[in-house]
């Protein structure tokens, strides 16, 4: 399977501190897979994401992403590359809180330059494929930790981009709620999307992702295949 996220001798380094963030990784991630990093507080596994999203950008290295140089994408091109290719999650959802569940999942396209009929509509269906629809009309403020989640995951995806990036997307939830996400993103998975989920609980790497890697200090010190997880 050919990789859609390639690492090139890729570093990080944030001024004053000196050392880097990121030490001259080299990594590919393949398509279509759910690839987990884990580490230490600290170890660079945000970091890794950022620039996976073009949030950031590197110190040195190359970093090709879905066949985008994202070491050289400016401020309007590197927004234009999320809207299309990035679907970010976060522990902490995220949400505009002045603005409905609806409005929420329908931003993204709006910014895409869809329609507010066709992105309302592409929201109103993706809400009701995860059991959210009935929230659409109320705010995030109203909403459970797992619904607020759901909400998230709708909004990464309504742009279908080809890569899902997510951060702790269970850090802030119960267990139930937490393997109810997970079981989202394993749906999400087998529709195509490639995961990339950084965690520190190896239960949950072990239990969804394909391959596990370990980052430590900014560098890979473990990359294994997890092909026999129980999903």
């Amino acid at each position: 399977m050919d990789a859609i996220i390639t690492f090139g001798g890729v570093s990080r380094t944030y001024e004053p501190a000196g050392r880097p963030a990121l030490d001259g990784v080299d990594l590919e991630i393949e398509a279509g897979r759910v690839t987990a990093v884990m580490g230490p507080s600290g170890g660079g596994k945000s970091t890794l994401l950022n620039l996976i999203g073009a949030l950031d950008r590197p110190s040195a290295g190359r970093l090709v992403v879905a066949g985008n140089d994202v070491t050289r994408l400016g401020g309007a091109a590197a927004a234009r590359f999320r809207r299309s290719t990035i679907g970010l999650i976060f522990q902490f959802f995220h949400l505009i809180d002045e603005l409905s569940v609806i409005d929420n999942v329908a931003l993204p396209a709006r910014l895409a330059g869809m329609p507010g009929r066709a992105a309302h509509e592409r929201a109103r269906t993706l809400l009701d494929q995860l059991g959210i629809g009935h929230a659409a009309k109320r705010h995030p403020t109203g909403l459970s930790g797992g619904e607020r989640q759901r909400v998230a995951i709708a909004r990464a995806v309504i742009n279908r981009p080809p890569i899902l990036l997510a951060d702790e997307p269970t850090g802030a939830l119960d267990r139930r709620s937490g393997e109810g996400v997970m079981d989202l993103l394993a749906d999400l998975n087998r529709l195509g999307h490639t995961v990339v989920l950084v965690t520190h609980d190896p239960r949950l790497a072990e239990a969804n992702a394909t391959r596990i890697v370990q980052l430590v200090d900014g560098r890979i010190t473990g990359d294994r295949q997890n092909d026999g997880r129980p999903r």
